[in-house]
């Protein structure tokens, strides 16, 4: 397993589209700690890029020893919303935007059941390039629940076509997460994501979810009780010889300085990595 850190770690839970610190402090922040690679969001570097501004972000990236685990190329994939299918019908700037950047994964979005023709077709072009599609296991889509993420996984029946495991949303579902889930996922386990929270009635953020209504959160770091077993989930990764990245993904402005959460973040991690 390696080590990545998503430019997510500068936004604020509630604001995707912008990020509080200037890449090159986070590729910084990414190579004083241990990361292997940053995982890219549209704050950042999306569709919309200029792609000469990618092109640069690309030669920094280079310069400071670091891959692209991953791209999500645009704000309504990870705000989750009615617009986050929709680059399925028209996956062509996306792979533009990985090639770019010389990623080969892609993390997309599903809402209803007529995604999954389109994820055939977006995963048989992607294809084409080398390139893989995956879906986070969040709320409100079709991966709420891993029952239903594993019918849509089988449904959509291709290769490159997986699963980003993010342990926290099927926590904070009521759903299980841990060991034997895992392994029902293992043959579409392509990315990890990691963040953690701790379900409260009085919760500061307020998350609208398909089974269980509104939940009301507070954001813990990973190392922190009351959320994610995460010593258990480690473990699970270890024992499966995962050997994909674990990327720090929670969205920590506003919670604690950001130098101190990537800090904490990757010396909590590599206790259980190495």
């Amino acid at each position: 397993m390696n080590l990545s850190l998503s430019v997510r770690i500068a936004e604020a839970f509630d604001n995707k589209e912008r990020s509080n610190l200037p890449f090159p402090e986070i590729l910084a922040l990414a190579r004083k700690y241990g990361f292997r690679a940053v995982c890219m969001r549209a704050s950042v570097a999306g569709v919309h890029t200029p792609v000469e501004v990618v092109r640069d972000l690309r030669r920094q990236l280079d310069e400071a020893g670091l891959r692209v685990s991953m791209v999500t190329g645009d704000f309504a994939v990870p705000s989750n919303n009615d617009s986050g299918p929709d680059l399925l019908r028209y996956i062509r700037p996306h792979l533009d935007l990985a090639t770019e950047l010389k990623a080969t994964l892609i993390r997309v979005c599903m809402k209803r059941e007529e995604d999954i023709y389109w994820a055939q077709r977006a995963a048989d072009e992607a294809a084409e390039r080398g390139i893989r599609l995956a879906h986070q296991s969040h709320i409100a889509s079709l991966f709420e629940v891993p029952e239903n993420a594993l019918k849509t996984l089988r449904a959509v029946g291709r290769s490159n076509f997986g699963l980003i495991y993010e342990p926290a949303n099927w926590f904070i579902c009521g759903q299980a997460y841990g060991a034997e889930i895992l392994k029902q996922f293992e043959p579409y386990l392509f990315n990890v994501y990691v963040q953690n929270h701790r379900v409260r009635p009085q919760g500061a953020s307020p998350l609208q979810s398909w089974t269980k209504g509104e939940i009301r959160v507070d954001h813990i770091g990973i190392w922190e009780a009351g959320g994610v077993d995460y010593p258990a989930v480690l473990r699970a990764l270890k024992n499966l010889k995962y050997t994909g990245y674990v990327t720090v993904h929670q969205a920590f402005a506003g919670v604690m300085p950001v130098e101190e959460a990537v800090r904490r973040s990757a010396e909590y991690l590599k206790q259980f990595l190495s």
